[in-house]
């Protein structure tokens, strides 16, 4: 049976973040903000990962060590469902639901995220869109929430903007569109809020506007408790 997790308000005490699958650290950089500790897990090299990084299988890192975590949150990789890959008819497998059975067996919060087209796998996944961070893009980012934890959106905004055609500079007034071989790296760095990282990296990143909303609701719907 699922705990609640309880946050220690002690001297010096941050609250420990698993980032598995962290890629550059879009997703770290928003917790980090919201004041954890965290450490990414990812089976590639990671040299422009800003924090503590471990090398490995994420899943069997997560079944190893995630209940050693307050927190736990999962991005495992998009491609088996983006739209791109169905055309070029490439295979990838599925690791929404090994990582799921994962989590759950940690004991610990946790939350999955995953791309739009991903929404048949993830059980009533709440939506994030970067303009409702003040952003000029809509990046729409699908969390599913487990282990006694969930959270609400903020306001999704009506999408009035055009979105520029992809590989396109930004036309005046217009959203940008930050996949494949986009223009602008710049300008999606400072729009982003992620300065350090490649065209690879902002192409499939979670901004760190997304995951500090969640990391406050996390940190706001626990009991903290004296040492």
């Amino acid at each position: 049976m699922t705990q609640t997790t309880l946050i220690r308000r002690v001297p010096g005490h941050r609250p420990r973040l698993l980032d598995l699958f962290c890629c550059q650290g879009g997703a770290a950089s928003g917790y980090a903000a919201a004041g954890f500790d965290v450490t990414g897990v990812d089976i590639n090299p990671q040299p422009r990962y800003p924090f503590r990084f471990v090398q490995g299988d994420a899943v069997e890192y997560v079944r190893e060590h995630g209940a050693e975590f307050d927190f736990i949150h999962a991005s495992p990789p998009c491609q088996r469902y983006s739209r791109a890959q169905k055309i070029q008819r490439r295979d990838h497998p599925d690791l929404i639901a090994p990582t799921r059975a994962a989590l759950a067996a940690t004991g610990r919060p946790w939350v999955i995220e995953n791309v739009e087209e991903a929404a048949a796998e993830l059980r009533d996944p709440v939506v994030l869109c970067a303009a409702a961070f003040g952003m000029r893009t809509y990046r729409h980012r699908l969390f599913e929430t487990g282990g006694g934890f969930t959270f609400a959106s903020p306001l999704h905004p009506a999408h009035r903007a055009p979105l520029t055609k992809m590989g396109r500079p930004r036309a005046a007034g217009h959203f940008a569109h930050y996949v494949g071989n986009f223009s602008g790296v710049q300008e999606a760095r400072i729009d982003l809020r992620v300065p350090w990282m490649n065209r690879d990296g902002i192409r499939e990143c979670i901004p760190p506007a997304y995951t500090q909303w969640i990391a406050t609701a996390f940190r706001a719907s626990r009991m903290e408790v004296a040492a």
